[in-house]
């Protein structure tokens, strides 16, 4: 976070940190102009994704694996309204080795189309490249009456779920599926 940090603060902009409180590793780096710290992930984590557009992650470690996961299923799961590009940076060796989606495919955990999900890059010029595009063609044209009006009532961006695919997955019957109510129902039963 600090190298998007230091760019943002000495190109003269807005440069905002997201920290959490941690025994250890984690503290405010010195190119903020707003600081935000949070106590649990999850809220941090939500922050981070409700205000951005794209992420560019660097090699790092149970943290960033974290994070990383954590936008690719909200994205795969399609729980945010808007288009978010994620870019694996820095040799794609290392991350070859560190998320072998092969073996994630080839064991049926996800899909072959979720290799769409990302992308590697390279260099700073491949990732600013691929930023500046799928920020162009994502976020600034205008979205349609019809899709400004659909935003209005559906409320905050990532309050807002997409249409789902099917009503369960491909293994359940649909007597297998129960609603909150009738959970509460059968915990009452056998309570």
């Amino acid at each position: 976070m600090e190298a998007a940090n230091r760019g943002a603060f000495e190109a003269g902009g807005l440069s905002v940190g997201c920290n959490i409180e941690l025994p250890f590793e984690q503290r405010s780096n010195p190119y903020l102009t707003k600081s935000l710290k949070f106590k649990y992930f999850f809220v941090r984590k939500m922050m981070f994704v409700k205000y951005s557009l794209g992420f560019v992650i660097f090699p790092g470690g149970f943290g960033t694996l974290d994070e990383l996961f954590e936008i690719l299923t909200l994205v795969q799961t399609q729980k945010l309204a808007k288009k978010v590009l994620v870019m694996i940076y820095g040799g794609k060796d290392y991350w070859q080795k560190i998320l072998n989606i092969d073996a994630l495919i080839e064991f049926g955990a996800v899909s072959p189309e979720d290799r769409d999900l990302y992308r590697f890059v390279d260099s700073p010029e491949e990732a600013f490249n691929t930023l500046r595009e799928g920020l162009t063609k994502y976020h600034l044209q205008r979205p349609s009456p019809q899709a400004e009006a659909r935003a209005e009532q559906e409320g905050p961006e990532i309050a807002v779920t997409q249409p789902p695919h099917r009503e369960h997955g491909p293994d359940m019957h649909a007597s297998q599926i129960y609603d909150a109510k009738k959970l509460r129902e059968l915990a009452k039963k056998k309570g």
